[in-house]
């Protein structure tokens, strides 16, 4: 096993999403997804305290750079104008790899009952951190909040969009992320 081969943790993401798929996630042992990765139970351990984090590899990148693009937004942008900037930024840490994974990952979330849950408080954790940063710019709190809230919503769509369609690699996650959030803005407009 190469214990100190780089790419280990996405060895560990892709070898773990596939057995999920495969035979379920609560058949599947840490041993079993170190295995297929190449790696050590130990180095499955440095990288992750157990296997359902695999699932949020990356949520704080994610957030990092959501609150990063958010913060960087000219003075004068508005609150949908910073989560915009947000979400593109956001959009860099996703290559090819995260679009093949998708519909795999998908699947083993929609199997699992636990997975569901981690996804859920994915979800949270990124709402909460364009929230804080739309907070830091001076943004009114439920202003904020519901700004956070459409650009995971946004995020989540543009996500769904850039790994199902096939012109999703051509389109990028971006562009399909800020066409989910001018949807969203458009049918809060209509709410009245």
């Amino acid at each position: 096993m190469g214990r100190w081969e780089p790419g280990a943790r996405e060895r560990l993401v892709v070898a773990a999403v596939d057995l999920f798929t495969e035979q379920g996630y609560d058949a599947t042992t840490v041993a079993q997804i170190a295995e297929r990765a190449g790696v050590t139970k130990s180095t499955f351990f440095r990288h992750f305290p157990d296997k359902r984090e695999l699932l949020v590899a990356g949520q704080e990148t994610l957030c990092w750079l959501l609150a990063e693009g958010i913060a960087d937004a000219p003075h004068t942008a508005s609150p949908l104008e910073a989560v915009a900037l947000g979400l593109e930024r956001a959009s860099t840490a996703m290559g090819p790899g995260s679009r093949e994974l998708a519909p795999r990952l998908k699947a083993a979330v929609a199997a699992s009952t636990e997975l569901q849950e981690r996804d859920a408080l994915k979800t949270v954790g990124l709402a909460a951190a364009m929230t804080t940063a739309l907070l830091a710019r001076g943004v009114p709190g439920p202003t904020a909040a519901l700004a956070g809230e459409l650009g995971v919503l946004a995020f989540k769509r543009g996500y769904a969009e850039w790994a199902e369609d096939d012109r999703g690699t051509e389109n990028g996650l971006a562009r399909c992320a800020l066409a989910a959030l001018d949807e969203l803005r458009a049918a809060s407009a209509s709410l009245g």
